[in-house]
Order: structure tokens, then sequence, then C-alpha cells
């Protein structure tokens, strides 16, 4: 600000005779101990600081007659002196409020400056701070001063002053209602450190405090201010930044996008990588996790390598940070299936699973689920690292804590499945005992999602021929088929148009569970004695009426369960009698392959003591399902070869299913023609 020689030296004046028209005496400015933070002060905080104010008195003290007084004595003396003391202060500042505004609104800027040093100063007592907030002039006229200087002097004494008054409910209101938060916004982009820290501290007193804060920040496009300031390098300034952003954002899906297009996820993730203080990690990770539950925001701090920088907390020996990480872990982790380098943090969270506390067990096994599917890679590590044993421990501890228990079986059904230490997985449920706690899962009352996990384990564990007695003697055979009756009839419900419908439980739908537990029984089925209960308890019937499901992977599994039930003549007989050949025949024609192969194999098996008609007219939709998609299939049936009598024929399709096809022909050359 540039002013000639005569304007400053008016201005002083004029400050001065206001001074010594007020004052006659010692006004307490200079001689009273603050109670404020003064500018330069490097602790940044925004908790309210409580001291005594010192009396200075002009008489030498009596020593004697001090030592004389008992204490409560002493006591009330100090007491009243210091009530003295704050009226004195509330009385001077009551009289100087109105001359003060009235030069805070001269437009002499070196009078403005003047008057906003000698407010600030005032504001530093608390019995003269609760005077000047009272006045709704004077803030306004605070306020004003600060939008219109462009005298940095000038601007700290302001903010400062905001500050001040922030830390009284009657302040905040003042600041709010004298429309304190667009300046206070606008401080933002101030050069000046102090400006800046007086700035942000104020306005997180008011987001924290006062009602309808958060929305005037966010009209005074804040978020657009405070984003870039994630950039400077005071930790404790970053600390209140991030705290502000966490307060703006939670529950506000327009504030977190505002964040994503400010590039927010990328400089929240910076501090998570590069700093130490505890109090800034734990305010950042708050940001992290509540911006995690927003799709776009998710996908930002995945790519800006946010994953591992939270990991990296999870060793710390602060509880508070450790609980945030995790849960933010936990929201990002779907979306870092494809993510690399995870070896890491995956070793530690399976040690996570070690603990007592539900709160992380809930988080560590909800982000081994998620970073464990369709991840070959991580599924090796996990399952190298003990994690199969170490998720059946946490089952077993959580009890019917759903919460726990739901993605600790989703992680063994990936573990347990489609990499290199699948059967190794697979062997160690069985070793450490987990067979029977998986399938007491599937006991009333049915929580849906766990029981759909539970029935993809047990079909994965079931491919293991050593976990077969296991299960059977665990009982999973009748408690598959009770609830796949279950999950039939209410999939069998209608709607009032009479169209099918199927049910949804705890946002399963029954036409999942339909199919999964056909499914294991499928694979159940593969041994002799399975074979043989699964019958007993007189399914088949059940699975030919799933041969017309609207759904083709429920025509699927019930074709495949079918197909290993007729290796035995007597089921072979049953299938036939329910009328089973029908929608076999259909099926023939699916474009689905394994449909046709299966239905192929049923068709074949139970057909083997019909009439020549009859097998004449399945060889008929043998021949033109087997080879209408691959008429080059036909060269190769001269040279190929079928295999042994006693081969199980449903395990060919597996390998290649041409091959498979030319071993069907073969045969109905063999037998038809």
């Amino acid at each position: 600000l540039c002013l000639a020689v005569g304007d400053v030296d008016s201005g002083v004046v004029k400050v001065a005779e206001w001074q010594e028209r007020m004052y006659s005496t010692d006004s307490g400015i200079q001689s009273g101990a603050t109670t404020i933070n003064k500018d330069d002060d490097s602790e940044y905080t925004t908790t309210k600081h409580y001291t005594m104010t010192t009396t200075i008195t002009r008489e030498e003290p009596d020593v004697d007659a001090q030592y004389a007084l008992t204490r409560a004595q002493r006591m009330l003396k100090t007491a009243i002196i210091h009530l003295i003391n704050y009226q004195d202060d509330a009385e001077l500042a009551t009289r100087a409020v109105p001359e003060l505004t009235k030069l805070l609104n001269d437009e002499d800027q070196v009078v403005v400056s003047k008057a906003a040093q000698i407010v600030n100063q005032l504001t530093r007592k608390e019995a003269s701070r609760r005077a000047l907030m009272q006045s709704p002039q004077m803030v306004a006229a605070v306020v004003r001063a600060m939008q219109n200087t462009s005298d940095m002097e000038t601007a700290r004494a302001t903010a400062s002053i905001l500050h001040n008054l922030s830390h009284q409910r009657e302040g905040l209101l003042s600041i709010f209602k004298s429309g304190g938060i667009p300046a206070l916004v606008r401080m933002l982009s101030s050069p000046m450190e102090s400006v800046l820290f007086y700035a942000i501290t104020t306005l997180h007193n008011l987001l924290l405090h006062q009602e309808g804060a958060k929305m005037a920040v966010r009209l005074a496009d804040g978020l657009q201010r405070m984003v870039p300031l994630l950039k400077k390098s005071n930790p404790k300034f970053l600390a209140i930044t991030t705290d502000c952003l966490q307060l703006l954002s939670y529950g506000n899906q327009e504030s977190k996008l505002i964040i994503l297009a400010n590039g927010g996820p990328e400089g929240l993730v910076h501090i998570m990588r590069n700093y130490s203080y505890e109090k800034l990690l734990w305010t950042t990770s708050r940001v992290l996790k509540v911006l995690s539950v927003c799709p776009s925001n998710k996908l930002a701090i995945v790519d800006a390598d946010g994953v591992p920088a939270i990991g990296k907390h999870l060793t710390g020996s602060s509880q508070r940070l450790m609980q945030n990480c995790l849960w933010t872990l936990r929201n990002l982790s779907d979306a870092a299936t494809k993510q690399e380098g995870m070896d890491g943090l995956l070793q530690v969270l399976v040690g996570l699973l070690s603990s007592d506390d539900i709160n992380m067990l809930t988080c560590a096994t909800g982000v081994l689920s998620n970073l464990t599917c369709n991840n070959a890679h991580n599924k090796t590590v996990v399952t190298q690292s003990n994690g199969v044993e170490s998720l059946i421990h946490a089952i077993l501890r959580a009890g019917e804590k759903e919460d726990v228990t739901e993605p600790a079986i989703c992680a063994l059904r990936h573990l347990t499945s489609r990499h290199q230490q699948a059967e190794v997985a697979q062997h160690a449920v069985r070793k450490h005992y987990g067979i029977p706690a998986i399938v007491k899962l599937l006991n009333q009352p049915y929580y849906w999602p766990v029981v759909k996990a539970v029935v993809g384990l047990i079909r994965n564990l079931a491919l293991c021929p050593e976990n077969q007695a296991p299960l059977r003697d665990a009982g999973v055979v009748p408690r598959l088929v009770n609830l796949l009756l279950k999950a039939h009839q209410d999939a069998q419900k209608h709607d009032s148009a009479g169209q099918q419908t199927y049910q949804v439980h705890d946002g399963v739908r029954m036409e999942e569970i339909v199919e999964g537990c056909t499914g294991a029984l499928h694979i159940l089925a593969r041994d002799p004695v399975n074979r043989e209960e699964i019958t007993t308890l007189q399914t088949i019937p059940l699975f030919v009426q799933l041969l017309y499901s609207p759904v083709e992977n429920v025509k699927r599994v019930a074709a495949g369960v079918l197909c290993e039930l007729a290796l035995d003549k007597t089921s072979a007989e049953i299938i036939d009698s329910e009328g089973a050949s029908a929608p076999l025949m259909e099926l023939l024609h699916s474009n689905n392959e394994g449909i046709a192969t299966y239905a192929a194999a049923v068709l074949f098996r139970i057909s083997e003591d019909k009439t020549s008609d009859y097998k004449k007219r399945v060889s008929v939709e043998l021949t033109h399902s087997l080879f209408k998609h691959d008429p080059a299939a036909w060269e190769m049936v001269s040279v190929w070869r079928p295999p042994l009598p006693g081969c199980d024929i449903s395990y060919m399709f597996q390998g290649s299913f041409q091959h498979f096809k030319i071993f069907l022909f073969s045969l109905v050359l063999k037998v038809y023609i």
C-alpha cells in the first residue's frame, strides 16, 4: 500500500488521539497477559487455551500482611482482583467498541490497520473478547476490513481477530451472521502463512460447531481453495486442512466429486506415503475412508497407488490410525484386485487374523476376500502364508458374526480354486479341522450370503477326493439337499402376472442357491457312497424338474448331477422313469457345450436297455447335435479310438469337447447302427 507521508502521519495522529482520549492511564493492552497464541506462534491448533490474567499493581505488597493471611483469604483476595480486572476489561472494551468500529470503517487504510491491531489485542483477553463479539457492527467491520484490504498486516490482524472470536460459540455465530465465511475462504489464497493458518483454523472451528457453516463453505467454493493447500509442507497445518475436507465431504457426494476434480486423492495419498506425524496421518485416513465409498474416488485412490501407501500404516502403534486404514482398504480392495506388488500387505493381513478385535477381523477378512478374487498370484501368496489356517481360526472365533464369517468363507472359496496352490489349500482346510465348522454354517437360521459362500466352498473342497469322506461324515449331503429344496420352493413363487420370479433374501437370489447346491452335489456324487446317499434322499425328481429351468446355469448343473447319478443302473432307471428323456433331447441342441455334453451322456446311459427304435431316434438326435456346429469332426471319427470299456465318460469333456463328441459318436455307430 502506497500512501503519502502526510497521509501516514495524519492516520497515526488520528489513532493516537483516540487512544489518548480513551485511556488516561495504562490501557491494559501492553501490561495484560494474553490468552491467545501470538501471531508468530509455530504451534497450529484449534483448541481453546485458558490462562490466568496477571494483575500488576503499582504499590509494593505488604509481605508480612500477605503471610499473615490464611490460604482461603489469599484465594478470595486473588479471585476478587481477577473479577475486578475482568470487569474493567469488559467495560473498557464496551466503551471502545463504537469508536473502534468507526475507525475500522475509515477510508484511511493506515487508520484501519492500526485499529485492527488494537482490536486484535483486545480479543486476546476473554472479557474484552466477549464484549466485542456481542457487537454485530464490530464483527461486520472486521470482516469488511479483511475483504477490502491489500495490506498484509491488516489482513493478518483481521484474520487473527476472527480466529480469536471463534473460540466461543457466540463468536462463531457473529462471524457466520456477518458473512465471515466467504471472506475467510478468500484468505485461503493468501501468500502469508500466518493468514492461512488463521483462516483455516477459524473455518475449522466454524465447521465443527456452527450450524450452516458447511453449506456456506461449499457455496463459497471452499473445497476448491482447500484441496490445493494439501501441497503445503507443515504437518500441523495439513492436519487441520484434511480435517476440514473430512467434515465437508462426509455424507455429501457433490463435495467428494469436487475433491476428486481438484486432485484430492493424489494429494492425500502423497501425505500417507511421505509423512509420519500421527495426527496428520489419522485425519488424512479419515478423509480417504470417506472418499473410498465413492466409486470415482475409489478408482482414483487405487490408481495413485493408494493401497500400498495406506497399507504401510497397518503395523504402527496408533490403533485409531490402523482402524481407519483397515476400513479404507476394505472399501478400496474390490477395485484393487488387479494391482501388483501386494505380497507384503497380504502377509500383514494374514497376521491380523489372529486379532481378537472384531472390527479388525471384519476388515482383514474383507480385504483378503477381495484381493484374492480372480487373482491367482494373490491366492498363492495367501496360501503360502498360512492363510487357510488363519482364516479357519478366524471363523471359529467369530461364531455367529456374519461380518467376519462371510468374507472369511469367501476368501477360502477363492483359495481353493483356480491357482497353483489350490489343491494345497483344499487339503489344508481338512488338516486344520475346518470341514465340520464350515458344514455347520449350513444350519438354520440361514444368513444367505454366508450360505452362498459356504456352498461354493464345499464344491471346491469336494474336488479333492480325500475330502469326500470327511464332508460326508460332517453331514453335508442331507444339509445340501434340504437347502436345495427350500431354495427351490422359494424360487417357484410366482408374481401376479404368472411369470416365475426368483426370490431375493439378504441380496442373494434363490436361483444362485439352487445352482450352488446342485453343483456341489454334482461334485460330491463322484464318490460312490455319496452318490448312493443322494439318490436315497429322492433328489432325482427335483433334478429332472430343474432341466426345465429358464436359467442356463441351473440346467447345466442339473444335467451334470444326473450324469453322475446315471453311472448306477438303478439311478439311471429312476431318471428315465421321471421323464428325463424329453428335456434331455431338447438340451442336446443347446448352444452351451457343457449342457449338450451332459445331456448326451445321460441319454446314452438310460438308453442301454431300450428298444432299437428308441436307440435309432436317440442316434439321430445325437448325430445331429454333436456335429451341427463342427462338421470337421467327422474326419476325425475314422482315426480316433475310444477309451477302454468301463471308462467314466463324464470326465471326457473336461479336456477336449471335440474328443468327447467323437467318442460319443463312435458309441452311436457301434450300438445303434
